[in-house]
C-alpha cells in the first residue's frame, strides 16, 4: 500500500486544525470540490495550514454550491520547514509561476527574489508568488509553506545570508567538470544550511560576479555544456543540490 493517499484532494487553509472543528469552505474551494471534482457528502479531503500537520476532513454539504469540512483525524505530523533558501532573479510572469512552483516542489523553504543588473523588470507580485507556492504544496503533499521574502538587490541579499550557509551559485562560466564532486568538496562531509542562486536570462554583470565570488562559503557550479533558461536551471540545480547535500540523499 502506498504511504501517501493520492486519491483525496488536498487543500491549504488558514484556520487552525484540530479534531472536531468545522470549517466553512471558501466559494472557490467549494466549487472545486463539489462541481469540478464532483465530490459528495462524507468523502475525505486532506487539509493543511503549514502549522498543524495534515488532517483528514469529511465533506458536509449545506447547499448545492456550498459545504463545510469536518476535521476528523490527523494523518501526518507537521515537519520542520526545509532550510534551503532559493534566491532568484524575477522572470516574466508565466515563467516565474513555473519556476516558483518547481522550486517549492524540489524543497525550497524560502523564496527570495533578487534584483540584478539584468533582471527583467523591477516589479514582482508577492501574493502571486505565495499563491504559486501554496498550489505546489497542495499538489505535491508538502506541509510546510515556504516563506516568501521581500525583494532585495543582490548586494543586500548576499549580505543577509548567514556566514555558515553554503551558497550554490549557478554559473555557466564555472570551470567545473564534476558538479557533484564540487558540492561534496565544499562541505567537508558536513551538512550545512544551503542557499541556491539562479540569475536572470542575461546572466550576471562582471561586478556582480566579483561580489559573489568574494563571498566566503560559496561554490560556483556549471550545469553542463548547454545554456539553460533560468526556469530550467532552477529544476536542474535544485535536483543536484538535494541529491548531493539535501533530503534526496
Amino acid at each position: 500500500m502506498a504511504l501517501y493517499d493520492f486519491t483525496a484532494p488536498r487543500l491549504f487553509v488558514e484556520a487552525d486544525l484540530a479534531e472536531g472543528r468545522v470549517l466553512p469552505l471558501e466559494r472557490a474551494q467549494a466549487n472545486y470540490l463539489l462541481t469540478v471534482l464532483r465530490k459528495a457528502e462524507g468523502e475525505p479531503v486532506l487539509l493543511f495550514n503549514g502549522r498543524d500537520g495534515e488532517w483528514r476532513a469529511d465533506i458536509c454539504p449545506n447547499g448545492r454550491k456550498s459545504a463545510d469540512l469536518k476535521v476528523v483525524e490527523r494523518t501526518r505530523p507537521q515537519p520542520a520547514p526545509p532550510d534551503l533558501h532559493y534566491l532568484f532573479a524575477p522572470l516574466k510572469t508565466g515563467r516565474l509561476d513555473y519556476m516558483a512552483q518547481k522550486a517549492v516542489e524540489m524543497g525550497a523553504g524560502t523564496l527570495r527574489p533578487v534584483f540584478t543588473r539584468f533582471t527583467q523588470g523591477e516589479r514582482i507580485k508577492l501574493d502571486r508568488l505565495r499563491a504559486n507556492a501554496i498550489e505546489a504544496a497542495e499538489q505535491c503533499g508538502i506541509l510546510a509553506i515556504p516563506t516568501v521574502a521581500e525583494p532585495e538587490r543582490l548586494p543586500a541579499a548576499l549580505a543577509a545570508l548567514e556566514p555558515e550557509r553554503l551558497l550554490v551559485f549557478c554559473d555557466e562560466d564555472a570551470p567545473v567538470a564534476d558538479p557533484v564532486a564540487a558540492l561534496r568538496g565544499a562541505t567537508d562531509g558536513k551538512t550545512p544550511p544551503l542557499a541556491v542562486l539562479v540569475g536572470p536570462e542575461g546572466g550576471f554583470h562582471a561586478e556582480e560576479r566579483a561580489l559573489i565570488a568574494a563571498r566566503p562559503n560559496t561554490v560556483a557550479l556549471s550545469l553542463g555544456p548547454r545554456i539553460l533558461r533560468a526556469d530550467t536551471a532552477a529544476v536542474a540545480v535544485m535536483a543536484l543540490v538535494q541529491a548531493v547535500l539535501g533530503d534526496g540523499r
